[in-house]
């Protein structure tokens, strides 16, 4: 009768998701400052000392000024992460600013370690994501509606209005990284082999050499 309680238990805790695993580590202290200058641990960057800690540390404009989109998919994301604001080390939370030009796209990726809640602060944007089902959900957005993009479903932004437009996100996780399609597949460095991209989206070894040479692979 024991070990069949045992069984149970130990099955039930198995599949039922545990908090510290869902996002970021919950932090220990009031703030840690990261020492972007030392390694990344499990739960962050290790703190400045707190001698070192000034309020400069808790407010960042790195989110204030438009991206540069003068590239092949005219937009740019600019995060807010721990790497560019030090201030949230340890506290589960970042943002990005995505900058679109007229018919912009932020390109098919996805975020391994956090969930994005986002909203239209100009212009009229597509956004869009499929599920690991192969169920894809749309929904064209305008200046003050919002989106949500499950953890680590693949994911896309696109400006489909005539001017310019600018979303902000967030995410539970000071660093939520970002795997882009793109860029993941026809950039890696050192490079997929052709024949296994060629396979994959069924084409000729010229057609990857093709992709590949605009990502500067």
């Amino acid at each position: 009768m024991a070990l069949s309680i045992f069984i149970f238990y130990f099955m039930l805790f198995s599949v039922l998701p545990l908090p510290s695993l869902c996002t970021d580590p919950d932090p220990l202290q009031d703030f840690c400052v990261a020492d972007l200058t030392a390694s990344p641990s499990i739960n962050g960057f290790p703190c400045k000392g707190a001698s070192s800690v000034t309020s400069v540390d808790f407010f960042s404009n790195v989110l204030a000024h438009k991206g540069n989109t003068s590239n092949v998919f005219q937009s740019k994301v600019t995060a807010a992460n721990v790497l560019a604001f030090p201030g949230l080390n340890t506290l589960g939370i970042s943002m990005n600013r995505v900058d679109f030009e007229p018919n912009g796209l932020n390109p098919p990726h996805s975020h391994p370690r956090a969930t994005e809640l986002g909203i239209v602060l100009k212009g009229k944007v597509l956004v869009g994501f499929v599920t690991t089902g192969n169920v894809f959900y749309s929904k064209v957005l305008t200046i003050g509606e919002m989106f949500v993009i499950p953890r680590g479903l693949m994911h896309f932004q696109k400006n489909v209005g005539k001017g310019a437009a600018l979303i902000v996100t967030s995410f539970n996780s000071q660093q939520p990284g970002a795997a882009v399609v793109p860029t993941t597949l026809f950039a890696a460095k050192p490079s997929i082999p052709n024949e296994v991209l060629g396979q994959t989206f069924q084409v000729e070894d010229t057609v990857v050499e093709g992709i590949k040479s605009k990502f500067g692979s």
